[in-house]
């Protein structure tokens, strides 16, 4: 338990900003089961449109540095590459 003022803030900070980065990662976890799914059932359009929510989601997060900028990178080339299989068969 902090004894200084500003270490208590600072305390109350990293829960807030904590709790931030929780919901934006579980909210990138939502979007790419959700295109997974769509890919497993053969739905190009709605793949389409669920691969660029997810990379969106995954770009602001790596500029916030929520998540590292080459694991959203190599996610968006995994993503993409099941995408553009899709679109072949």
């Amino acid at each position: 338990m902090p004894n200084i003022k500003s270490a208590e803030k600072r305390v109350l900070i990293i829960e807030k900003k904590t709790a931030e980065n929780k919901a934006i990662k579980s909210k990138i976890a939502t979007y790419a089961k959700k295109f997974k799914a769509a890919v497993a059932n053969k739905e190009v359009e709605n793949a389409t449109a669920l691969y660029n929510e997810v990379v969106s989601l995954m770009d602001k997060a790596a500029c916030d540095n929520v998540i590292h900028k080459n694991s959203a990178n190599r996610k968006k080339a995994h993503y993409c590459k099941m995408l553009d299989e899709l679109k072949k068969n």
